[in-house]
C-alpha cells in the first residue's frame, strides 16, 4: 500500500513537472515577475544603503507572495480543463495524498526558484550575508505555506468564472501572517534582534498548513467536481 501511494505521488509530481517543462512560459512568467518587481525598487528608491536595507524584507516578501499568487490558477485548472482531474479523483490512491503531490509540484516550479534567486536579488539591497541567509530560510519555510493555502483557494474556485481573481481574494488574508513573520525574520536579523522567533512561528504555520490544507483542498475539489 505504501509503495502504491509513493508511486502515485511520484507519478503526479513527475507529470506536473513535465507539463511545467512543456509550458515553460508560465513558469518563467512567475519567475521574471519576481525579478523585475524586486529590481525596480532600488532604481526607484535610490542608492541609499540604509534605506534599501530597511525596505528589502518587505519588498522581497511581497514580491514573492504576488508571484506565488500568479501561479495558483494552474495548480488544478489545467487538469480540470482537460478532464484529467476527474480521473485523479477516481484513482485508488487517497485524494489527500494526490493533493499533496500537486502542491509539492507547484512549490518545485514556483517556490523553489524564488528561494534560489533570493540571495542574488537581496544583494541589490545591500543585505549582509547573515540577512541573506535568513531571507533564504524564511522563504524556504514560508513559500510551502503559500502553496498549501493557495491550493485551498484554487480548489474552492475551480471552474468558477473569474476564479483567479476570486482565489486571490480568498487567500490574501491568510497570506498576511506569513508575510509579516517572513519579512519580520529578515528585519530582525538586519537590526540584530535575532530571527529565531519569527522562523519558529513560520515553522508552526507550515506544520498547521501541512495538517489541514491538503484535507481542505481535497474536500473543496470533491465539491467543485460535483
Amino acid at each position: 500500500m505504501n509503495g502504491s501511494l509513493i508511486g502515485g505521488c511520484r507519478a503526479v509530481v513527475g507529470r506536473d513537472l513535465l507539463i511545467a517543462l512543456r509550458h515553460r512560459t508560465d513558469v518563467l512568467t512567475t519567475f521574471f515577475f519576481l525579478v523585475i518587481v524586486v529590481s525596480l525598487f532600488p532604481l526607484g528608491v535610490g542608492p541609499e544603503a540604509d534605506t534599501l536595507r530597511e525596505i528589502a524584507p518587505g519588498v522581497m516578501w511581497v514580491s514573492a507572495l504576488l508571484a506565488a499568487m500568479l501561479s495558483l490558477a494552474r495548480m488544478f485548472g489545467t487538469d480540470y480543463a482537460d478532464g484529467s482531474l476527474e480521473q485523479l479523483v477516481l484513482t485508488p490512491q487517497p485524494l489527500l495524498v494526490l493533493v499533496m503531490a500537486k502542491v509539492a509540484a507547484h512549490w518545485l516550479t514556483t517556490g523553489l526558484p524564488l528561494v534560489l534567486i533570493a540571495p542574488v536579488l537581496g544583494l541589490q539591497f545591500d543585505l549582509p550575508a547573515d540577512s541573506l541567509a535568513t531571507l533564504v530560510w524564511s522563504l524556504l519555510i514560508g513559500t510551502p505555506v503559500l502553496s498549501l493555502i493557495g491550493a485551498v483557494g484554487a480548489a474552492l474556485t475551480l471552474g468558477v468564472r473569474g476564479g483567479a481573481a476570486l482565489t486571490s481574494l480568498l487567500v490574501l488574508p491568510l497570506y498576511v501572517p506569513v508575510l509579516i513573520f517572513g519579512a519580520g525574520a529578515v528585519t530582525a536579523t538586519v537590526t540584530g534582534a535575532g530571527a529565531v522567533g519569527h522562523l519558529s512561528l513560520l515553522g508552526a504555520m507550515l506544520m498547521i498548513a501541512l495538517v489541514f490544507a491538503p484535507w481542505a483542498s481535497a474536500v473543496a475539489l470533491r465539491i467543485s467536481l460535483e
